[in-house]
Protein backbone atom coordinates (compact mmCIF):
# COMPACT_ATOMS: atom_id res chain seq x y z
CA UNK A 1 0.00 0.00 0.00
CA UNK A 2 1.52 3.22 -1.10
CA UNK A 3 1.10 6.13 1.67
CA UNK A 4 1.52 9.91 1.20
CA UNK A 5 3.24 13.03 3.18
CA UNK A 6 5.03 16.23 2.93
CA UNK A 7 7.94 16.78 5.14
CA UNK A 8 11.40 19.00 5.74
CA UNK A 9 14.52 17.06 5.46
CA UNK A 10 16.24 17.97 8.43
CA UNK A 11 18.97 14.89 8.16
CA UNK A 12 20.57 12.58 6.10
CA UNK A 13 22.55 9.50 6.63
CA UNK A 14 24.41 7.26 3.54
CA UNK A 15 23.45 3.98 3.60
CA UNK A 16 24.70 0.76 1.90
CA UNK A 17 26.39 2.01 -1.73
CA UNK A 18 23.74 4.41 -3.03
CA UNK A 19 21.18 4.72 -0.46
CA UNK A 20 20.11 7.09 2.20
CA UNK A 21 17.96 7.01 5.20
CA UNK A 22 16.33 10.65 5.07
CA UNK A 23 14.99 12.23 8.94
CA UNK A 24 12.10 13.89 7.84
CA UNK A 25 9.48 15.99 9.50
CA UNK A 26 5.67 16.22 9.16
CA UNK A 27 2.76 17.54 9.76
CA UNK A 28 1.00 13.98 10.89
CA UNK A 29 3.33 11.89 12.04
CA UNK A 30 5.93 14.12 13.44
CA UNK A 31 9.39 12.40 12.61
CA UNK A 32 9.53 9.83 10.40
CA UNK A 33 12.71 7.96 8.95
CA UNK A 34 12.50 7.16 4.99
CA UNK A 35 14.97 4.99 3.00
CA UNK A 36 15.79 6.82 -0.21
CA UNK A 37 16.79 3.75 -2.58
CA UNK A 38 19.72 4.99 -5.14
CA UNK A 39 19.44 8.82 -4.74
CA UNK A 40 23.59 8.72 -4.50
CA UNK A 41 23.82 7.56 -8.19
CA UNK A 42 23.88 10.21 -10.37
CA UNK A 43 20.43 9.29 -12.41
CA UNK A 44 18.47 8.96 -9.16
CA UNK A 45 15.26 11.12 -10.14
CA UNK A 46 14.60 11.56 -6.35
CA UNK A 47 18.01 13.60 -5.88
CA UNK A 48 16.01 17.10 -6.05
CA UNK A 49 13.26 16.63 -3.85
CA UNK A 50 15.61 13.79 -1.56
CA UNK A 51 18.00 16.39 -0.84
CA UNK A 52 18.76 17.88 3.27
CA UNK A 53 16.22 21.48 3.82
CA UNK A 54 14.55 20.34 1.41
CA UNK A 55 10.17 20.62 1.84
CA UNK A 56 8.96 17.39 -0.32
CA UNK A 57 5.84 15.57 -1.31
CA UNK A 58 6.41 11.76 -0.47
CA UNK A 59 4.86 8.51 -1.41
CA UNK A 60 5.93 6.03 0.45
CA UNK A 61 5.29 2.17 1.04
CA UNK A 62 6.77 -0.33 3.57
CA UNK A 63 9.86 -2.53 2.21
CA UNK A 64 11.86 -4.88 4.40
CA UNK A 65 10.78 -2.60 7.67
CA UNK A 66 11.65 0.54 6.02
CA UNK A 67 9.54 3.32 5.14
CA UNK A 68 10.64 3.65 1.38
CA UNK A 69 10.02 6.27 -0.80
CA UNK A 70 8.66 5.24 -4.10
CA UNK A 71 8.27 9.34 -5.52
CA UNK A 72 9.38 12.27 -4.51
CA UNK A 73 8.00 15.64 -5.40
CA UNK A 74 9.82 19.12 -4.47
CA UNK A 75 7.71 21.63 -3.40
CA UNK A 76 10.41 23.91 -2.17
CA UNK A 77 14.27 23.35 -2.20
CA UNK A 78 15.08 26.89 -0.37
CA UNK A 79 17.91 27.09 -3.29
CA UNK A 80 18.70 30.46 -2.25
CA UNK A 81 20.59 28.96 1.15
CA UNK A 82 23.00 26.94 -0.91
CA UNK A 83 24.60 30.33 -2.23
CA UNK A 84 25.09 31.56 0.67
CA UNK A 85 27.30 29.93 3.72
CA UNK A 86 26.31 31.86 6.54
CA UNK A 87 22.32 31.41 5.70
CA UNK A 88 22.96 27.52 5.12
CA UNK A 89 24.83 27.24 8.23
CA UNK A 90 21.94 29.29 10.62
CA UNK A 91 19.35 27.13 8.24
CA UNK A 92 21.43 23.99 9.56
CA UNK A 93 21.36 25.11 12.91
CA UNK A 94 17.16 25.26 12.53
CA UNK A 95 16.40 21.89 11.66
CA UNK A 96 18.88 20.78 14.35
CA UNK A 97 16.49 22.47 17.18
CA UNK A 98 13.58 21.48 15.07
CA UNK A 99 15.09 17.99 15.25
CA UNK A 100 15.35 18.08 18.93
CA UNK A 101 11.92 19.23 20.25
CA UNK A 102 10.15 16.63 17.55
CA UNK A 103 8.83 13.08 18.63
CA UNK A 104 8.31 10.30 16.39
CA UNK A 105 4.43 9.93 15.94
CA UNK A 106 3.19 13.25 17.29
CA UNK A 107 1.92 15.88 15.04
CA UNK A 108 4.52 18.71 14.60
CA UNK A 109 2.44 21.08 12.49
CA UNK A 110 3.80 24.40 14.83
CA UNK A 111 7.31 23.22 14.77
CA UNK A 112 7.30 22.52 11.20
CA UNK A 113 5.31 25.86 9.87
CA UNK A 114 7.61 27.78 12.34
CA UNK A 115 10.89 25.95 11.03
CA UNK A 116 9.64 26.77 7.54
CA UNK A 117 8.84 30.52 7.76
CA UNK A 118 12.49 30.72 9.08
CA UNK A 119 14.01 29.02 6.43
CA UNK A 120 11.81 31.15 3.90
CA UNK A 121 12.38 34.28 5.52
CA UNK A 122 16.18 33.46 5.28
CA UNK A 123 16.21 32.83 1.59
CA UNK A 124 12.98 35.84 0.73
CA UNK A 125 11.98 38.23 3.24
CA UNK A 126 15.19 40.61 3.18
CA UNK A 127 15.39 40.79 7.24
CA UNK A 128 18.56 40.63 9.14
CA UNK A 129 19.97 36.97 10.40
CA UNK A 130 19.94 38.08 13.92
CA UNK A 131 16.47 38.63 13.64
CA UNK A 132 15.44 35.85 12.40
CA UNK A 133 17.48 34.17 14.59
CA UNK A 134 16.28 35.13 17.99
CA UNK A 135 12.60 34.72 16.35
CA UNK A 136 13.52 31.56 15.72
CA UNK A 137 15.14 30.33 19.38
CA UNK A 138 12.28 32.01 21.55
CA UNK A 139 8.99 30.80 19.37
CA UNK A 140 10.69 27.27 19.16
CA UNK A 141 11.51 27.57 22.81
CA UNK A 142 7.58 28.19 23.69
CA UNK A 143 6.19 25.44 21.34
CA UNK A 144 8.27 23.17 23.18
CA UNK A 145 7.53 24.11 26.25
CA UNK A 146 9.31 27.22 27.62
CA UNK A 147 7.21 29.81 27.38
CA UNK A 148 8.69 32.60 29.39
CA UNK A 149 6.99 35.09 31.96
CA UNK A 150 6.86 38.33 30.78
CA UNK A 151 3.98 40.18 31.41
CA UNK A 152 4.93 41.46 34.46
CA UNK A 153 8.19 40.30 37.43
CA UNK A 154 6.74 37.78 39.41
CA UNK A 155 7.68 39.57 42.94
CA UNK A 156 6.27 42.59 42.82
CA UNK A 157 3.69 42.77 39.66
CA UNK A 158 5.39 45.55 38.25
CA UNK A 159 4.73 45.47 34.06
CA UNK A 160 8.92 47.08 33.43
CA UNK A 161 12.50 45.10 33.60
CA UNK A 162 16.22 45.58 33.64
CA UNK A 163 16.83 41.89 33.33
CA UNK A 164 15.57 38.69 32.08
CA UNK A 165 16.14 35.28 34.34
CA UNK A 166 16.65 32.94 31.43
CA UNK A 167 17.36 30.24 34.42
CA UNK A 168 13.76 30.81 35.38
CA UNK A 169 12.20 32.02 32.37
CA UNK A 170 10.91 35.42 33.83
CA UNK A 171 11.49 39.12 33.76
CA UNK A 172 12.60 41.06 36.70
CA UNK A 173 12.54 44.53 37.33
CA UNK A 174 15.35 46.38 39.10
CA UNK A 175 13.95 46.82 42.91
CA UNK A 176 13.47 42.79 42.33
CA UNK A 177 16.68 41.86 40.41
CA UNK A 178 19.01 43.62 43.19
CA UNK A 179 17.20 40.93 45.65
CA UNK A 180 16.52 38.24 43.91
CA UNK A 181 20.21 36.23 42.98
CA UNK A 182 19.42 32.53 42.08
CA UNK A 183 19.73 31.49 38.35
CA UNK A 184 21.22 33.63 34.94
CA UNK A 185 20.30 36.84 34.13
CA UNK A 186 20.60 39.02 31.02
CA UNK A 187 19.78 42.95 30.97
CA UNK A 188 17.24 44.10 28.42
CA UNK A 189 15.52 47.20 27.80
CA UNK A 190 12.17 48.12 27.04
CA UNK A 191 12.58 47.47 23.11
CA UNK A 192 13.80 44.10 24.04
CA UNK A 193 11.29 43.20 26.15
CA UNK A 194 8.52 44.53 23.96
CA UNK A 195 10.12 42.17 20.62
CA UNK A 196 9.64 39.38 23.14
CA UNK A 197 6.15 39.59 23.49
CA UNK A 198 5.93 40.18 19.90
CA UNK A 199 7.16 37.25 19.11
CA UNK A 200 6.06 35.09 21.98
CA UNK A 201 1.84 36.19 20.94
CA UNK A 202 1.77 37.10 17.15
CA UNK A 203 0.23 34.41 14.94
CA UNK A 204 2.72 32.53 13.10
CA UNK A 205 2.92 34.50 9.73
CA UNK A 206 3.62 37.90 11.55
CA UNK A 207 6.36 36.46 13.58
CA UNK A 208 9.05 38.63 11.45
CA UNK A 209 7.07 41.52 10.50
CA UNK A 210 8.54 43.72 12.80
CA UNK A 211 11.92 46.00 13.18
CA UNK A 212 14.57 46.80 15.82
CA UNK A 213 17.62 49.27 16.18
CA UNK A 214 20.81 47.00 15.97
CA UNK A 215 21.37 47.92 19.89
CA UNK A 216 18.13 46.21 20.72
CA UNK A 217 18.69 43.56 18.64
CA UNK A 218 22.07 42.38 19.56
CA UNK A 219 20.37 42.12 22.88
CA UNK A 220 17.63 40.43 21.95
CA UNK A 221 19.90 37.89 19.97
CA UNK A 222 22.16 37.30 22.93
CA UNK A 223 18.76 36.84 25.38
CA UNK A 224 16.74 34.25 22.76
CA UNK A 225 20.22 32.42 22.09
CA UNK A 226 20.87 32.06 25.64
CA UNK A 227 17.42 31.35 26.91
CA UNK A 228 17.00 28.26 24.70
CA UNK A 229 20.32 26.56 24.97
CA UNK A 230 19.86 27.31 28.80
CA UNK A 231 16.13 25.36 28.76
CA UNK A 232 17.40 22.73 26.35
CA UNK A 233 20.29 22.11 28.58
CA UNK A 234 22.52 21.11 25.66
CA UNK A 235 24.55 22.84 22.84
CA UNK A 236 24.59 22.57 19.67
CA UNK A 237 26.84 21.88 16.64
CA UNK A 238 25.35 23.69 13.60
CA UNK A 239 25.08 26.71 15.99
CA UNK A 240 28.91 26.54 16.54
CA UNK A 241 29.80 26.21 13.35
CA UNK A 242 27.26 29.34 12.36
CA UNK A 243 29.00 31.43 15.08
CA UNK A 244 32.47 30.31 14.25
CA UNK A 245 31.62 32.24 10.88
CA UNK A 246 30.07 34.86 11.52
CA UNK A 247 32.66 35.98 14.16
CA UNK A 248 35.34 36.07 11.15
CA UNK A 249 32.91 38.95 10.18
Amino acid sequence: MYLKTEGLILRETEYKDSDKLLTVLTRDHGLMTLKARGVRSRSSRLKGACQLLAYSEFTYFDYRGFATINEAVPIDQFSELRKDLDALALASYFVQVAEAVSQEDAPSDEVLSLTLNALYALCRLNKPQKLIKAVFELRIACHAGYYPQLEACPVCGSDEANCFNVSLGTIQCAACSDAEHNGIRLPIGQGTLSAMRFICLQEKSKIFSFQVSESVLDELGAVCETYLVTQFERGFSALDFYKSLTSLL
